[in-house]
Protein backbone atom coordinates (compact mmCIF):
# COMPACT_ATOMS: atom_id res chain seq x y z
CA UNK A 1 0.00 0.00 0.00
CA UNK A 2 1.33 3.43 -0.87
CA UNK A 3 2.46 5.58 2.03
CA UNK A 4 -0.31 7.73 3.46
CA UNK A 5 -3.10 5.78 1.76
CA UNK A 6 -5.71 4.30 4.10
CA UNK A 7 -7.57 1.14 3.02
CA UNK A 8 -10.93 0.84 4.83
CA UNK A 9 -12.21 -2.55 5.86
CA UNK A 10 -15.05 -2.91 8.33
CA UNK A 11 -18.68 -3.91 8.75
CA UNK A 12 -19.75 -1.04 10.95
CA UNK A 13 -21.08 -2.14 14.32
CA UNK A 14 -21.18 -5.77 13.14
CA UNK A 15 -17.37 -5.76 13.07
CA UNK A 16 -17.49 -6.72 16.76
CA UNK A 17 -18.97 -10.07 15.66
CA UNK A 18 -16.40 -10.61 12.90
CA UNK A 19 -13.31 -8.70 14.10
CA UNK A 20 -10.16 -8.05 12.12
CA UNK A 21 -8.25 -10.78 13.98
CA UNK A 22 -10.84 -13.41 12.99
CA UNK A 23 -10.61 -12.44 9.31
CA UNK A 24 -6.79 -12.45 9.43
CA UNK A 25 -6.78 -15.93 10.99
CA UNK A 26 -9.10 -17.21 8.26
CA UNK A 27 -6.91 -15.70 5.56
CA UNK A 28 -3.83 -17.35 7.09
CA UNK A 29 -5.59 -20.73 7.38
CA UNK A 30 -6.64 -20.64 3.71
CA UNK A 31 -3.31 -19.44 2.39
CA UNK A 32 -4.53 -16.00 1.35
CA UNK A 33 -2.20 -13.90 3.51
CA UNK A 34 -0.48 -11.50 1.13
CA UNK A 35 3.25 -10.88 1.19
CA UNK A 36 2.89 -7.99 -1.22
CA UNK A 37 1.36 -4.76 0.11
CA UNK A 38 -1.66 -3.85 -2.04
CA UNK A 39 -4.14 -1.02 -2.34
CA UNK A 40 -6.86 -3.66 -1.72
CA UNK A 41 -5.59 -6.11 0.94
CA UNK A 42 -7.36 -9.43 1.31
CA UNK A 43 -8.93 -8.39 4.63
CA UNK A 44 -10.50 -5.34 3.01
CA UNK A 45 -11.91 -7.48 0.20
CA UNK A 46 -13.59 -9.81 2.71
CA UNK A 47 -15.36 -6.88 4.37
CA UNK A 48 -16.25 -5.47 0.94
CA UNK A 49 -17.99 -8.75 0.04
CA UNK A 50 -19.93 -8.73 3.31
CA UNK A 51 -20.90 -5.08 2.96
CA UNK A 52 -22.04 -5.81 -0.59
CA UNK A 53 -24.74 -8.10 0.85
CA UNK A 54 -26.05 -5.27 3.01
CA UNK A 55 -26.30 -3.06 -0.08
CA UNK A 56 -27.53 -5.60 -2.63
CA UNK A 57 -28.92 -2.84 -4.87
CA UNK A 58 -25.48 -1.26 -5.39
CA UNK A 59 -22.43 -2.12 -7.46
CA UNK A 60 -19.16 -2.73 -5.65
CA UNK A 61 -17.79 0.76 -6.40
CA UNK A 62 -20.87 2.24 -4.72
CA UNK A 63 -20.48 -0.22 -1.83
CA UNK A 64 -16.91 1.08 -1.48
CA UNK A 65 -18.31 4.60 -1.21
CA UNK A 66 -20.58 3.45 1.63
CA UNK A 67 -17.60 1.89 3.43
CA UNK A 68 -15.59 5.10 3.18
CA UNK A 69 -18.32 7.71 3.73
CA UNK A 70 -17.78 7.72 7.51
CA UNK A 71 -13.99 8.08 7.18
CA UNK A 72 -13.79 11.59 5.76
CA UNK A 73 -10.49 13.31 6.18
CA UNK A 74 -8.46 10.11 5.83
CA UNK A 75 -6.26 9.53 2.74
CA UNK A 76 -8.43 7.01 0.87
CA UNK A 77 -7.98 6.12 -2.78
CA UNK A 78 -11.10 5.00 -4.64
CA UNK A 79 -10.25 1.84 -6.66
CA UNK A 80 -11.59 1.25 -10.14
CA UNK A 81 -14.22 -1.33 -10.90
CA UNK A 82 -11.57 -3.46 -12.59
CA UNK A 83 -9.37 -3.33 -9.47
CA UNK A 84 -12.27 -4.41 -7.26
CA UNK A 85 -13.06 -7.31 -9.60
CA UNK A 86 -9.45 -8.48 -9.71
CA UNK A 87 -9.22 -8.27 -5.91
CA UNK A 88 -12.29 -10.50 -5.50
CA UNK A 89 -10.90 -12.99 -8.00
CA UNK A 90 -7.54 -12.96 -6.23
CA UNK A 91 -9.21 -13.71 -2.89
CA UNK A 92 -11.19 -16.67 -4.23
CA UNK A 93 -14.07 -18.44 -2.46
CA UNK A 94 -12.18 -20.41 0.22
CA UNK A 95 -11.67 -17.65 2.83
CA UNK A 96 -15.34 -16.64 2.76
CA UNK A 97 -16.46 -20.27 3.05
CA UNK A 98 -14.04 -20.78 5.95
CA UNK A 99 -15.40 -17.67 7.67
CA UNK A 100 -18.95 -18.99 7.30
CA UNK A 101 -17.90 -22.34 8.77
CA UNK A 102 -16.46 -20.44 11.73
CA UNK A 103 -19.61 -18.36 12.33
CA UNK A 104 -22.39 -20.83 11.59
CA UNK A 105 -24.16 -22.65 14.39
CA UNK A 106 -26.98 -22.10 16.89
CA UNK A 107 -26.99 -18.62 18.41
CA UNK A 108 -26.10 -18.64 22.10
CA UNK A 109 -29.29 -17.76 23.98
CA UNK A 110 -31.13 -18.43 27.20
CA UNK A 111 -34.55 -18.01 25.57
CA UNK A 112 -36.75 -21.04 26.37
CA UNK A 113 -38.48 -20.78 22.97
CA UNK A 114 -35.51 -22.37 21.18
CA UNK A 115 -36.01 -25.71 22.97
CA UNK A 116 -38.85 -28.11 23.58
CA UNK A 117 -38.60 -30.79 26.24
CA UNK A 118 -34.87 -30.09 26.40
CA UNK A 119 -34.41 -30.58 22.63
CA UNK A 120 -33.06 -27.85 20.34
CA UNK A 121 -35.71 -27.25 17.66
CA UNK A 122 -34.17 -27.31 14.18
CA UNK A 123 -35.63 -27.31 10.68
CA UNK A 124 -34.42 -28.21 7.21
CA UNK A 125 -35.76 -27.11 3.82
CA UNK A 126 -34.65 -25.87 0.42
CA UNK A 127 -35.19 -22.88 -1.86
CA UNK A 128 -33.85 -21.52 -5.14
CA UNK A 129 -31.82 -18.40 -5.94
CA UNK A 130 -31.38 -16.68 -9.30
CA UNK A 131 -27.86 -16.01 -10.63
CA UNK A 132 -26.52 -13.71 -13.34
CA UNK A 133 -26.97 -14.95 -16.91
CA UNK A 134 -23.33 -15.25 -18.03
CA UNK A 135 -21.58 -17.98 -20.04
CA UNK A 136 -19.48 -18.96 -17.02
CA UNK A 137 -22.52 -19.28 -14.76
CA UNK A 138 -24.62 -21.21 -17.28
CA UNK A 139 -21.81 -23.74 -17.61
CA UNK A 140 -22.63 -24.79 -14.03
CA UNK A 141 -26.10 -23.47 -13.23
CA UNK A 142 -28.87 -24.22 -15.70
CA UNK A 143 -32.04 -22.35 -16.57
CA UNK A 144 -35.38 -23.76 -15.48
CA UNK A 145 -37.25 -25.45 -18.32
CA UNK A 146 -40.88 -24.47 -18.88
CA UNK A 147 -43.56 -24.80 -21.56
CA UNK A 148 -42.40 -21.62 -23.31
CA UNK A 149 -38.72 -22.55 -23.39
CA UNK A 150 -36.66 -21.66 -20.32
CA UNK A 151 -36.45 -19.06 -17.58
CA UNK A 152 -34.51 -15.86 -18.18
CA UNK A 153 -31.84 -16.59 -15.57
CA UNK A 154 -29.99 -19.66 -14.30
CA UNK A 155 -30.90 -20.93 -10.85
CA UNK A 156 -29.24 -22.76 -7.98
CA UNK A 157 -30.71 -24.73 -5.10
CA UNK A 158 -29.90 -23.72 -1.53
CA UNK A 159 -30.76 -25.93 1.45
CA UNK A 160 -30.23 -24.88 5.05
CA UNK A 161 -30.43 -26.32 8.54
CA UNK A 162 -31.67 -23.66 10.97
CA UNK A 163 -32.62 -23.33 14.60
CA UNK A 164 -36.33 -22.50 14.88
CA UNK A 165 -36.20 -20.13 17.85
CA UNK A 166 -33.56 -17.69 16.57
CA UNK A 167 -33.49 -18.70 12.87
CA UNK A 168 -29.70 -18.84 12.99
CA UNK A 169 -27.91 -20.96 10.39
CA UNK A 170 -26.42 -24.25 11.59
CA UNK A 171 -25.32 -25.36 8.11
CA UNK A 172 -26.09 -24.73 4.45
CA UNK A 173 -25.23 -26.16 1.03
CA UNK A 174 -25.96 -25.03 -2.52
CA UNK A 175 -25.75 -26.79 -5.87
CA UNK A 176 -27.21 -26.66 -9.37
CA UNK A 177 -30.97 -27.30 -9.36
CA UNK A 178 -30.27 -30.75 -10.83
CA UNK A 179 -29.22 -31.73 -7.29
CA UNK A 180 -32.38 -32.46 -5.31
CA UNK A 181 -33.36 -31.35 -1.83
CA UNK A 182 -33.02 -34.90 -0.49
CA UNK A 183 -29.42 -35.14 -1.67
CA UNK A 184 -28.64 -31.82 -0.02
CA UNK A 185 -30.41 -32.93 3.15
CA UNK A 186 -28.16 -35.99 3.33
CA UNK A 187 -25.17 -33.64 3.29
CA UNK A 188 -26.65 -31.44 6.00
CA UNK A 189 -27.09 -34.40 8.37
CA UNK A 190 -23.36 -33.92 9.09
CA UNK A 191 -24.38 -31.09 11.42
CA UNK A 192 -27.12 -32.93 13.33
CA UNK A 193 -26.31 -33.88 16.92
CA UNK A 194 -27.95 -35.67 19.85
CA UNK A 195 -30.20 -33.24 21.70
CA UNK A 196 -31.72 -31.83 18.50
CA UNK A 197 -35.26 -32.30 17.16
CA UNK A 198 -35.39 -31.93 13.37
CA UNK A 199 -38.61 -30.71 11.72
CA UNK A 200 -39.22 -31.14 7.99
CA UNK A 201 -42.05 -31.38 5.50
CA UNK A 202 -43.28 -34.56 3.78
CA UNK A 203 -40.70 -34.22 1.01
CA UNK A 204 -38.08 -35.49 3.48
CA UNK A 205 -39.85 -38.65 4.69
CA UNK A 206 -37.73 -40.98 2.50
CA UNK A 207 -36.76 -44.19 4.32
CA UNK A 208 -33.02 -43.90 3.70
CA UNK A 209 -32.92 -40.26 4.83
CA UNK A 210 -34.82 -41.12 8.03
CA UNK A 211 -32.26 -43.84 8.71
CA UNK A 212 -29.39 -41.38 8.19
CA UNK A 213 -30.98 -38.77 10.46
CA UNK A 214 -31.66 -41.30 13.22
CA UNK A 215 -28.04 -42.50 13.05
CA UNK A 216 -26.82 -39.02 14.04
CA UNK A 217 -28.56 -39.29 17.42
CA UNK A 218 -30.90 -36.40 16.63
CA UNK A 219 -34.66 -36.93 16.88
CA UNK A 220 -36.99 -36.16 14.00
CA UNK A 221 -40.56 -34.93 13.54
CA UNK A 222 -41.48 -35.06 9.86
CA UNK A 223 -44.80 -34.94 8.06
CA UNK A 224 -45.69 -38.00 5.97
CA UNK A 225 -48.10 -38.41 3.10
CA UNK A 226 -51.56 -39.51 4.21
CA UNK A 227 -51.78 -42.30 1.59
CA UNK A 228 -48.47 -43.90 2.57
CA UNK A 229 -48.97 -47.47 3.78
CA UNK A 230 -47.33 -47.90 7.18
CA UNK A 231 -47.60 -51.17 9.15
CA UNK A 232 -48.90 -50.87 12.70
CA UNK A 233 -46.59 -52.72 15.09
CA UNK A 234 -48.08 -51.39 18.35
CA UNK A 235 -50.81 -49.02 19.51
CA UNK A 236 -50.11 -46.41 22.18
CA UNK A 237 -52.48 -44.95 24.80
CA UNK A 238 -52.63 -41.48 23.23
CA UNK A 239 -53.97 -43.04 19.97
CA UNK A 240 -50.61 -42.76 18.20
CA UNK A 241 -48.93 -45.97 17.01
CA UNK A 242 -45.56 -47.49 16.23
CA UNK A 243 -44.33 -48.48 12.79
CA UNK A 244 -41.14 -49.14 10.86
CA UNK A 245 -39.65 -46.96 8.12
CA UNK A 246 -36.18 -48.00 7.07
CA UNK A 247 -34.02 -48.99 10.04
CA UNK A 248 -35.57 -46.88 12.83
CA UNK A 249 -38.79 -47.60 14.67
CA UNK A 250 -41.02 -44.54 14.39
CA UNK A 251 -44.16 -43.32 16.06
CA UNK A 252 -47.01 -42.15 13.85
CA UNK A 253 -49.41 -39.42 14.92
CA UNK A 254 -52.51 -38.80 12.84
CA UNK A 255 -54.75 -35.86 13.61
CA UNK A 256 -57.53 -33.67 12.31
CA UNK A 257 -56.78 -29.99 12.87
CA UNK A 258 -59.68 -27.54 12.77
CA UNK A 259 -59.19 -23.78 12.53
CA UNK A 260 -62.20 -21.64 13.34
CA UNK A 261 -62.59 -17.98 12.35
CA UNK A 262 -65.53 -15.67 11.79
CA UNK A 263 -65.49 -16.92 8.20
CA UNK A 264 -66.14 -20.52 9.29
CA UNK A 265 -64.20 -23.66 10.17
CA UNK A 266 -61.61 -25.43 8.04
CA UNK A 267 -60.45 -28.95 8.87
CA UNK A 268 -57.34 -30.68 7.55
CA UNK A 269 -55.61 -34.01 8.13
CA UNK A 270 -52.01 -34.33 9.29
CA UNK A 271 -49.79 -37.38 9.66
CA UNK A 272 -46.48 -36.97 11.48
CA UNK A 273 -43.70 -39.48 12.08
CA UNK A 274 -41.21 -39.14 14.92
CA UNK A 275 -38.49 -41.03 16.74
CA UNK A 276 -39.87 -39.72 20.07
CA UNK A 277 -41.62 -42.95 21.02
CA UNK A 278 -42.84 -42.26 24.57
CA UNK A 279 -46.42 -40.88 24.61
CA UNK A 280 -46.13 -39.85 28.27
CA UNK A 281 -43.07 -37.59 27.90
CA UNK A 282 -43.97 -36.41 24.37
CA UNK A 283 -47.79 -36.35 24.01
CA UNK A 284 -49.25 -36.53 20.52
CA UNK A 285 -51.09 -33.19 20.76
CA UNK A 286 -47.87 -31.44 21.83
CA UNK A 287 -46.05 -32.89 18.82
CA UNK A 288 -48.76 -31.57 16.51
CA UNK A 289 -48.44 -28.09 18.01
CA UNK A 290 -44.66 -27.99 17.95
CA UNK A 291 -44.55 -29.05 14.28
CA UNK A 292 -45.91 -25.60 13.43
CA UNK A 293 -42.38 -24.27 14.14
CA UNK A 294 -41.34 -25.73 10.77
CA UNK A 295 -42.58 -22.51 9.17
CA UNK A 296 -39.67 -20.59 10.69
CA UNK A 297 -37.42 -21.55 7.79
CA UNK A 298 -39.91 -20.05 5.33
CA UNK A 299 -39.58 -16.76 7.20
CA UNK A 300 -35.78 -17.05 7.11
CA UNK A 301 -35.79 -17.53 3.33
CA UNK A 302 -38.09 -14.52 3.02
CA UNK A 303 -35.52 -12.48 4.95
CA UNK A 304 -32.68 -13.68 2.72
CA UNK A 305 -34.40 -13.34 -0.64
CA UNK A 306 -36.75 -10.42 -0.04
CA UNK A 307 -35.38 -8.31 2.83
CA UNK A 308 -31.66 -8.56 1.95
CA UNK A 309 -31.67 -9.27 -1.80
CA UNK A 310 -35.04 -7.61 -2.51
CA UNK A 311 -35.65 -10.25 -5.18
CA UNK A 312 -32.52 -9.29 -7.10
CA UNK A 313 -30.29 -11.54 -9.18
CA UNK A 314 -26.94 -12.36 -7.55
CA UNK A 315 -24.15 -10.11 -8.84
CA UNK A 316 -21.37 -12.59 -9.53
CA UNK A 317 -20.81 -13.71 -13.11
CA UNK A 318 -18.60 -16.74 -12.40
CA UNK A 319 -19.17 -19.90 -10.28
CA UNK A 320 -16.33 -18.89 -7.91
CA UNK A 321 -17.93 -15.49 -7.54
CA UNK A 322 -21.29 -17.12 -6.81
CA UNK A 323 -19.57 -19.22 -4.14
CA UNK A 324 -18.14 -16.05 -2.57
CA UNK A 325 -21.42 -14.17 -2.73
CA UNK A 326 -23.66 -16.84 -1.24
CA UNK A 327 -21.30 -17.53 1.66
CA UNK A 328 -21.05 -13.77 2.26
CA UNK A 329 -24.86 -13.57 2.19
CA UNK A 330 -25.16 -16.37 4.75
CA UNK A 331 -22.51 -14.72 6.97
CA UNK A 332 -24.31 -11.37 6.95
CA UNK A 333 -27.61 -13.08 7.71
CA UNK A 334 -25.97 -14.95 10.61
CA UNK A 335 -24.39 -11.76 11.98
CA UNK A 336 -27.73 -9.95 11.95
CA UNK A 337 -29.42 -12.89 13.67
CA UNK A 338 -26.68 -12.94 16.32
CA UNK A 339 -27.08 -9.21 16.97
CA UNK A 340 -30.85 -9.65 17.25
CA UNK A 341 -30.47 -12.54 19.69
CA UNK A 342 -28.04 -10.52 21.83
CA UNK A 343 -30.69 -7.80 21.99
CA UNK A 344 -33.64 -10.02 22.96
CA UNK A 345 -31.50 -11.92 25.47
CA UNK A 346 -30.86 -8.65 27.31
CA UNK A 347 -34.52 -8.72 28.39
CA UNK A 348 -35.24 -12.08 30.09
CA UNK A 349 -38.35 -13.83 28.80
CA UNK A 350 -38.51 -11.85 25.54
CA UNK A 351 -39.33 -14.12 22.60
CA UNK A 352 -36.72 -13.83 19.79
CA UNK A 353 -39.66 -13.84 17.34
CA UNK A 354 -40.43 -10.28 18.44
CA UNK A 355 -37.19 -8.94 16.94
CA UNK A 356 -37.60 -7.24 13.55
CA UNK A 357 -35.14 -8.40 10.90
CA UNK A 358 -35.83 -5.34 8.74
CA UNK A 359 -35.01 -3.03 11.64
CA UNK A 360 -31.71 -4.83 12.27
CA UNK A 361 -30.82 -4.78 8.56
CA UNK A 362 -31.51 -1.08 8.05
CA UNK A 363 -29.67 -0.12 11.26
CA UNK A 364 -26.65 -2.22 10.21
CA UNK A 365 -26.59 -0.35 6.89
CA UNK A 366 -26.58 2.98 8.72
CA UNK A 367 -23.78 1.84 11.01
CA UNK A 368 -21.56 1.03 8.02
CA UNK A 369 -22.10 4.50 6.62
CA UNK A 370 -21.22 6.02 10.02
CA UNK A 371 -18.24 3.65 10.52
CA UNK A 372 -19.70 2.74 13.93
CA UNK A 373 -17.36 0.79 16.18
CA UNK A 374 -14.41 1.63 13.92
CA UNK A 375 -13.53 5.21 14.77
CA UNK A 376 -12.75 6.20 18.33
CA UNK A 377 -15.95 8.06 19.25
CA UNK A 378 -18.36 5.27 18.22
CA UNK A 379 -17.53 2.56 20.77
CA UNK A 380 -20.47 0.19 21.29
CA UNK A 381 -21.62 -2.11 24.07
CA UNK A 382 -22.91 -5.71 23.85
CA UNK A 383 -26.36 -4.78 22.59
CA UNK A 384 -25.20 -1.77 20.58
CA UNK A 385 -27.20 0.54 18.36
CA UNK A 386 -28.63 -2.34 16.31
CA UNK A 387 -29.94 -3.98 19.48
CA UNK A 388 -31.32 -0.69 20.76
CA UNK A 389 -33.29 -0.18 17.55
CA UNK A 390 -34.54 -3.79 17.62
CA UNK A 391 -35.77 -3.44 21.22
CA UNK A 392 -37.40 -0.09 20.43
CA UNK A 393 -39.29 -1.57 17.47
CA UNK A 394 -40.46 -4.98 18.70
CA UNK A 395 -42.97 -6.85 16.59
CA UNK A 396 -46.35 -7.81 18.10
CA UNK A 397 -46.80 -11.35 19.33
CA UNK A 398 -47.27 -13.71 16.41
CA UNK A 399 -50.83 -14.57 15.44
CA UNK A 400 -52.10 -18.02 14.61
CA UNK A 401 -51.58 -18.82 10.94
CA UNK A 402 -54.79 -19.67 9.10
CA UNK A 403 -53.44 -20.22 5.57
CA UNK A 404 -50.22 -20.49 3.60
CA UNK A 405 -48.24 -17.38 2.75
CA UNK A 406 -49.22 -15.54 -0.38
CA UNK A 407 -48.40 -12.31 -2.19
CA UNK A 408 -51.12 -9.83 -1.26
CA UNK A 409 -50.16 -7.54 -4.12
CA UNK A 410 -48.91 -9.24 -7.26
CA UNK A 411 -45.79 -7.96 -8.99
CA UNK A 412 -47.64 -8.50 -12.26
CA UNK A 413 -50.80 -6.81 -13.51
CA UNK A 414 -52.18 -10.29 -14.12
CA UNK A 415 -54.05 -11.96 -11.24
CA UNK A 416 -52.03 -15.16 -11.03
CA UNK A 417 -54.21 -16.86 -8.43
CA UNK A 418 -57.61 -15.62 -9.51
CA UNK A 419 -59.86 -12.77 -8.33
CA UNK A 420 -61.78 -14.74 -5.68
CA UNK A 421 -58.98 -15.22 -3.11
CA UNK A 422 -59.88 -14.10 0.40
CA UNK A 423 -56.98 -11.85 1.41
CA UNK A 424 -58.31 -10.86 4.84
CA UNK A 425 -56.65 -11.75 8.15
CA UNK A 426 -58.76 -13.35 10.87
CA UNK A 427 -58.46 -14.03 14.57
CA UNK A 428 -58.52 -17.79 14.85
CA UNK A 429 -58.74 -20.66 17.30
CA UNK A 430 -57.53 -24.18 16.66
CA UNK A 431 -58.49 -27.64 17.91
CA UNK A 432 -56.60 -30.91 17.51
CA UNK A 433 -58.23 -34.35 17.43
CA UNK A 434 -55.74 -37.24 17.40
CA UNK A 435 -57.24 -40.14 15.45
CA UNK A 436 -56.38 -43.81 15.46
CA UNK A 437 -56.53 -45.86 12.24
CA UNK A 438 -58.92 -48.77 12.00
CA UNK A 439 -57.44 -52.20 12.81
Amino acid sequence: MAAGVFAPGHLGELTRLVPFEMVDDVLAATGRTQSRVRLLPARVVVYLLLAGCLFAELGYRQVWSKLTSGLRGLPIVAPSGSALRQARQRLGPRPVQALFDLLRGPAATSAPQVRWQGLLLTVIDGTTLVVADSPANTSRYTKHRCTNGSSGYPQLRLSALLTCGTRSVIDAVFDPVSVGELDQARTLTRSLRPGMLLLADRNYAAADLLTTIAATGAHLLIRAKANRRLPITARLPDRSWLSKIGAPTVRVVEAQISITTTAGTHTGDYRLITTLLNPHTHPATDLIRIYHERWEIETAYLELKSSILAGRVLRARTPDGIDQEIHALLIVYQLLRTAMTDATDSQPGLDPDRASFTTALNTARDQIVHAAGIIADTVIDLVGVIGEHVLANLLPRRRLRTKTRMIKRSNSKYQARGPTIDRHSYKATTSIDVISPDP
